[in-house]
This record gives C-alpha cells, structure tokens and sequence, in this order.
C-alpha cells in the first residue's frame, strides 16, 4: 500500500510550498485531489511539463521550494528541458513522477512497460538521482531526496511506483 497521505505530508514536511501539476489519472485519487484542495499548497496547474520546469527554476531563484507532479510519459516527453534547466543549468527541480501501469512488486527496470522500463535508466545518464516509492517504507525517503536537491542545487526524482490510496 502507498497512502497519498503519507506523501503529502513528507512534501509538506520539507517545506515545499507550491506543487506544479498536469493531470495525471494515476495520482488524481491519493495525490492530485487531495493537494489541490489543500490550502497549505498553491496549487498550479501547467499544460506541459516543460513549462513546469521553467517555473520550478524560477522559484527556487526566489529561495521558494516547489515539486512537479508528473507522469513518467509526461517527464520522457520533456527530457530536453530536463536537459538543459535541470541537469546543465544545476537546478534544484524535485519531480514526483507516477510509473502509470508498473505492476506491483516489480523494479521499474523489470517492467513489461518499456516506457517506465527505460526511466530508471535515463536518469542515471542524465545524472539525475531518483528514489522508488513504492510502499509506505519508501514515503522516508522524499524529505531527504528534496533536502538534498535544494541543498546541492541538483535535480531528483522521486518515482512513485503504484496508485496513491485516498486519505
């Protein structure tokens, strides 16, 4: 099980404040939902990821701490961004990717899915860190993948591997 809950109050636990969305049905229910109606969080909605990345950047000139909900199509689909504002640019872009359709119990890297087989992958050649958060165990793992993202001004990733419950 991977309560939304949980999450949300270890991305809220480290200090961000502002979540960049584009929809995504594999968080609506357990992270999308329930962030767009908390008044902790300014929720902003973007039509593409790559806008959300620019807007990341721009906050944390601003000292502002944000995370970018996505799915992993959604990050494939924006990896020259990725390129240049986060990995060549230094940019402290934490990404919360949901791995729609990764069966359970199963590394991403071992996915029937080639698409979220090839994720894992491509982050390491980008030198991007990322974590799997696939069971409750994994949620304590967010708060120190963000610390350290905002304290060495470098991209993470945080993949969530199965449907966040509702609280």
């Amino acid at each position: 099980m991977l309560s939304g809950d949980r999450i949300i109050g270890a991305v809220r636990d480290s200090e961000v404040r502002t979540i960049l969305t584009v929809p995504d049905r594999s968080t609506e229910e357990g992270l999308l939902g329930p962030i767009s109606r908390d008044p902790g969080f300014r929720h902003v909605r973007v039509c593409k990821e790559d806008e959300a990345l620019g807007i990341s950047a721009a906050l944390s000139y601003s000292k502002q701490r944000a995370l970018i909900l996505i799915q992993y199509t959604g990050l494939l689909d924006s990896l020259n961004a990725v390129r240049a504002v986060a990995v060549e640019y230094k940019m402290p872009i934490c990404m919360m990717v949901g791995l729609h359709g990764k069966e359970p119990d199963v590394a991403p890297t071992a996915s029937r899915n080639y698409g979220i087989r090839i994720i894992e992958p491509i982050l390491d050649a980008m030198g991007i860190a990322h974590h799997l958060v696939d069971t409750d165990r994994d949620v304590e793992r967010i708060g120190p993948a963000i610390e350290t993202a905002y304290a060495t001004s470098n991209p993470v990733a945080l993949l969530i591997g199965r449907r966040p419950v509702a609280p």
